[in-house]
């Protein structure tokens, strides 16, 4: 990056004239290092291009062309061959491929054919781009080797499709469906495999797990924790927990979005509704102040769960699991009737009785003395409508519960903005924490200050 020389004038760029009575008078007010530029010609200013960090842009990454179903298509050198099919427009079967997560060509159901290449279908996957490659994705030869592969994943299934939550939005299926065969040749006893017991968030029935490791790659690699593994080898390979325990990661619900089949579900959600029953409302979460992304599914007027919205300046693709499940306060253990206190004791009243004492107090009471509280998990809007109704009562005496209390100002806006921006945080030099621990309070944030520590900024 260029040196950034001092700028002459904070007002360069704004006082056109030099010799006008406005240089003279800002130079006066300014002071007399500001007047010296009256003696200075224009072309001796640096320009301002100099100053900007943008002035040199980075170069362009190198590309390499390949060719898929001879459709020509230029891809970034080092790209998979799954990549440039994908950059084509031409859609791969995958199961254990993700884009976020490292590279582990179990499942091999991207194979394709490679002109002038190895003489058998290739996991396109784990195969990288050559230039001039000619990629086949409709041989006959990368058909037979999906339906093989398709049969050989359907052969220990079970048939729970009608009981599996994952129905309506399974990989297995679709794809069983497009590339499968119509029949399969299996007649021996299928492998059944013990349900694992890993807390109250996620539901394992690991007799459906095709073993493609995305959710034991997801806690390695992104989580941070060492909580899931493979056992066993061939036909008793087995994924779990090692020893019974739970899942001890905030982000643990996200294995149940990144598993291709119903062996990771929802335990709160199970077998309460059906994908194609569902409305997808888009919004924003608002139990943590990093403000992820989500999509709110509901039946009718209940909410039925929550899943993460794509956005990589913020979330990116994952959200934490006290966002995910915490919808269920929406119907259960909640405060549905209100309380008065009456002789000295809090009593259940009808919403008429205390809408109705709520306005005595307000007719018999001067503005000043009326001051609103709003909770810690208040949403802006209903804050907004409290503070004008309080406004309208004559008042001003609101406050804010929880540790900052009402020292919050919104003014300055350097207290709560966070200048790199949230994506950023991984290119940072280093990190400072002050009093707080963001894997509880943002998980979300922690994953990406985990990855500039691992690519070696110091956190303290």
């Amino acid at each position: 990056a260029l040196r950034k020389p001092a700028p002459r004038c904070a007002l360069f760029g704004v006082l056109t004239t030099w010799n006008s009575p406005a240089m003279l008078r800002a130079a006066r007010s300014v002071g007399k290092r500001l007047a010296v530029l009256q003696q200075q010609p224009l072309h001796n200013l640096a320009p301002r291009a100099a100053y900007s960090s943008a002035a040199e842009a980075p170069p362009a990454p190198e590309t390499i062309e390949v060719f898929v179903n001879d459709e020509p298509v230029n891809v970034a050198k080092g790209a998979t061959v799954l990549q440039a099919c994908d950059a084509s427009g031409v859609d791969i079967p995958r199961f254990c491929y993700h884009q976020r997560l490292s590279i582990a060509g179990n499942c091999r159901m991207c194979l394709v054919e490679v002109e002038k290449g190895p003489p058998k279908p290739v996991a396109s996957c784990a195969m990288p781009a050559m230039p001039g490659m000619r990629i086949k994705t409709n041989s006959e030869m990368a058909k037979k080797a999906r339906e093989g592969v398709m049969e050989f994943l359907l052969m220990n299934h079970p048939l729970d499709c009608p009981i599996c939550d994952q129905g309506g939005e399974c990989d297995l299926q679709d794809q069983s469906l497009h590339f499968g065969s119509d029949r399969g040749r299996f007649t021996e006893t299928k492998r059944s495999v013990e349900d694992k017991n890993v807390g109250p968030l996620v539901k394992m029935v690991m007799t459906r797990c095709i073993h493609c490791t995305r959710c034991v790659r997801f806690a390695t690699e992104v989580a941070g924790v060492q909580d899931l593994g493979v056992t066993g080898r061939g036909r008793d390979s087995e994924i779990g927990t090692y020893v019974e325990k739970l899942m001890e990661s905030e982000l643990s619900g996200n294995v149940v979005d990144l598993c291709p089949v119903g062996a990771l579900t929802s335990k709160p959600y199970a077998f309460t509704a059906r994908s194609w029953e569902l409305k997808t409302t888009e919004s924003i979460d608002v139990l943590d102040a990093l403000g992820a992304s989500i999509n709110i599914d509901t039946r009718g007027t209940e909410v039925m769960r929550i899943t993460p919205r794509l956005n990589e300046d913020v979330n990116e693709e994952w959200i934490g699991d006290k966002s995910r499940f915490a919808y269920d306060a929406l119907k259960r253990q909640r405060l549905a009737k209100p309380m008065m206190k009456i002789e000295g004791k809090l009593q259940e009243v009808s919403w008429m009785d205390a809408l109705n004492a709520i306005q005595e107090k307000f007719e018999t009471t001067q503005g000043s003395a009326i001051k609103a509280i709003a909770g810690r998990l208040a949403d802006a809007e209903s804050m907004i409508v409290l503070k004008d109704l309080l406004n309208n009562l004559g008042s001003d005496n609101t406050a804010f519960e929880g540790e900052l209390g009402s020292s919050v100002n919104a003014d300055i806006r350097s207290a709560y903005l966070l200048n790199t921006g949230i994506a950023n945080v991984e290119d940072a030099d280093a990190i400072l924490l002050v009093g707080t621990n963001p894997r509880y309070e943002a998980p979300l944030l922690n994953l990406r200050i985990r990855r500039a520590a691992a690519a070696g900024a110091p956190l303290a």
